[in-house]
């Protein structure tokens, strides 16, 4: 029977001594393959800096080098290699492992600061004023409390105004108010801080040029000028700036400037401007309230085509605004109970009838967009010229000269040529007058020879 030889099995002491050694084991071949590495791009490090791409810089403890940006190095290179690399091979020097000196300028770089950041480009917003009070001038007195912040705020979103002066961040007179508040003269008007983004119209199209137009009257109250056709009154709706915002440019020094009414782009002729603010209410008060017994009255020269009906004076059709399919405003002509039909009243009068066409003088009973444009071209005849309600055909031939022999017309023929109202100070009745622009008595003169008109 063979002899069976028993194997002694270890203790368990003798298998934790064991592993305890395979543990050890493996991290001292791990440390000594990390300091290897360490060293040798320490290494590294010290033979770049002593390369000519270096610079030397003064340092508080003696020189250190700086890397040109330029080199063949990351211009992350201090943060990715010096800051973390150095700094761990002073600790293995610490616990005593065997590595190279290191030399004391690597230190000082350590240890420099991180160099603070450049000044930050404009971001297009800026923090306002920290918390300003305000008094009311006589510029602004009665103006709401909404379109005085849209005015002094420009660039801050009208939601955002709504909900500070909603959460009662704008005071007035220590006191919440709302929107529709209107101010006095003298009250002290509390501003929060609120961040106003750059003007963008500015920012897109640059400064509108400082421009005077033709005066026809001016005072302390009021401005009237003759404005030229292509020209419109206000920025907005692709359009950079109009009148408003050149005479603004032109006159630094007047405290208000406001536009009283409006005339179309392609309109030329009277338009007021009001320079305080009392003036500016009291003007706009006398165009809504205009009626037969009014001093109001505005009048406007056109030419349409064909030959209007002398017996065709008042034109009555609710008018309706919209917007089309390029997202352009138009308006047309709706019944009378039309939903969102507002009522139009034009009067009609002839003045010369012309070979193929009819010179009228209109007046306006109600200022609605596009009023006079619509009605007329309602009653087929429409304005010469007029690019979104006239005859397309017709405009071409008169801008290359085909439709008048020998003259070329490339604008609306409709001018806003005369102005009653009241002195909103005196008192007293103003009556303005704009002539007739050169290109359209230069059309008429062609259509009739020689054309003599006494109006008043």
């Amino acid at each position: 029977m063979p002899i069976r030889h028993r194997v002694p099995r270890r203790s368990s002491s003798a298998w934790k001594t064991f592993f305890l050694r395979f543990v050890l084991g493996f991290l001292f071949h791990a440390e000594r393959s990390i300091a290897g590495f360490l060293g040798n791009r320490a290494g590294q490090l010290r033979r770049h800096v002593a390369s000519p791409d270096c610079r030397a810089l003064p340092g508080g403890h003696g020189a250190f080098r700086k890397c040109d940006v330029n080199s063949q190095k990351s211009n992350t290179y201090d943060d990715n290699v010096a800051r973390s690399i150095i700094p761990a091979k002073l600790l293995h020097q610490s616990v005593g492992l065997n590595a190279k000196p290191v030399r004391s300028d690597f230190a000082v770089e350590t240890r420099a600061k991180r160099p603070s950041p450049g000044p930050r480009a404009p971001s297009g917003e800026q923090l306002a004023a920290a918390v300003r009070h305000l008094l009311v001038d006589e510029a602004s007195e009665g103006q709401r409390l909404d379109n005085f912040l849209v005015k002094l705020l420009k660039g801050v979103p009208k939601t955002h105004l709504y909900r500070v002066i909603r959460s009662g961040e704008v005071r007035v007179n220590k006191g919440r108010a709302a929107a529709e508040t209107r101010l006095a003269l003298g009250d002290d008007v509390r501003i929060p801080p609120v961040r106003v983004a750059a003007a963008r119209e500015e920012i897109a199209a640059g400064t509108p040029p400082a421009r005077e137009f033709p005066i026809v009257f001016e005072d302390d109250f009021v401005l009237a000028v003759d404005k030229p056709a292509g020209v419109a009154v206000h920025g907005g709706s692709g359009v950079s700036h109009g009148v408003i915002e050149q005479l603004r440019r032109a006159r630094p020094t007047a405290v208000f400037l406001e536009l009283v009414h409006r005339l179309d782009k392609e309109t030329s002729g009277l338009l007021l401007i009001a320079k305080k603010r009392s003036a500016l209410l009291a003007l706009q008060e006398q165009f809504r309230q205009r009626s037969s017994d009014a001093p109001m009255a505005k009048i406007y020269d056109t030419l349409v085509a064909g030959a209007w009906p002398a017996n065709h004076k008042v034109i009555d059709q609710a008018l309706h605004k919209y917007l089309d399919a390029a997202g352009e405003r138009r308006v047309r002509g709706v019944d009378a109970d039309h939903a969102d039909g507002r009522r139009s009243i034009t009067l009609v009068k002839v003045v010369q009838q012309l070979p193929g066409f009819s010179l009228l003088e209109v007046s306006l009973k109600t200022g609605r967009t596009h009023q006079i444009r619509v009605h007329l071209a309602g009653a087929g005849h429409v304005i010469v010229g007029d690019e979104k309600y006239g005859d397309f055909a017709l405009n071409k031939a008169m801008a290359r000269g085909t439709a008048v022999t020998g003259c070329r017309f490339d604008r609306m023929f409709l001018h806003a040529r005369k102005l009653r109202l009241t002195h909103p100070h005196s008192g007293e009745t103003l009556e303005l007058h704009a002539p007739l622009p050169a290109a359209c008595e230069v059309l008429l003169q062609a259509l009739s020879g020689s054309v003599q008109r006494h109006r008043q």
